[in-house]
């Protein structure tokens, strides 16, 4: 069957690890697992478990290639809440949804991956990584202007952060299986959103296949194939 989504097949000529960070968003224990607040309300949480087994894989790969590796999280509490996200949840008839990965409560909490020692790691309140935060300021000061973007959710953080590192002039790629919505509909149509207007896609197989032979991308003539 074909491929409903536009793959670039031979990315490594376009993620060099030494100016390519893979960003991690949102892999907490609220956002990822049975026990976090969106797990409790029953919602199935495979296929965030499906996506963080592929995103283990490519921290691996990061870390034996010498790619910046970047941890994004959500670190609330009441009053940092904005006045438009309580009011946009009360008049959709959601009070008190806002109440997530509050300082504390364990849910904020890394979920199956964590930062190790040299890597960047950002605490934030909103859905991009770059809204209130020195994210950017730490990729520039490593000389980085190509993400691999990873996380929860496809549809919410993952594409409002893609497109604030577009609208900042870097070069983005989203990892089409490391990333995950809780409605499969909007993870396709996202994906195929942020590949119309400032993506390229990649998968998780063709991303750590470009790093294991991070020897040869240096010479290597950029490739824009599509699969």
């Amino acid at each position: 069957m074909a491929d409903p989504l536009p793959h670039i097949a031979q990315p490594a000529a376009m993620i060099a690890p030494q100016n390519t960070a893979l960003i991690v968003i949102d892999v907490q224990v609220d956002f990822a697992s049975a026990k976090g607040v969106i797990g409790r309300h029953g919602v199935d949480m495979s296929p965030a478990e499906a996506a963080i087994d592929r995103i283990e894989a490519l921290i691996a790969a990061a870390r034996q290639a010498g790619t910046t590796v970047g941890f994004m999280r959500v670190m609330t509490r009441p009053e940092t809440d904005s006045k438009a996200l309580k009011m946009w949840m009360a008049r959709r008839g959601t009070p008190g949804s806002e109440g997530i990965c509050r300082i504390g409560s364990g849910g904020e909490d890394y979920y199956r991956v964590r930062p190790e020692p040299g890597d960047i790691e950002v605490s934030k309140l909103a859905y991009s990584s770059f809204h209130g935060t020195d994210f950017e300021h730490q990729l520039r000061a490593r000389g980085i202007d190509t993400l691999v973007v990873t996380g929860l959710t496809t549809d919410c953080c993952v594409d409002s952060t893609t497109r604030d590192a577009f609208h900042r002039d870097f070069h983005t790629f989203v990892v089409s299986d490391a990333c995950a919505s809780f409605d499969p509909g909007l993870h396709t149509h996202t994906l195929n959103a942020l590949s119309q207007h400032t993506s390229l896609l990649v998968t998780t197989d063709a991303v750590v296949d470009a790093w294991r032979n991070g020897d040869d991308v240096a010479d290597a003539p950029e490739k824009r194939a599509v699969a």
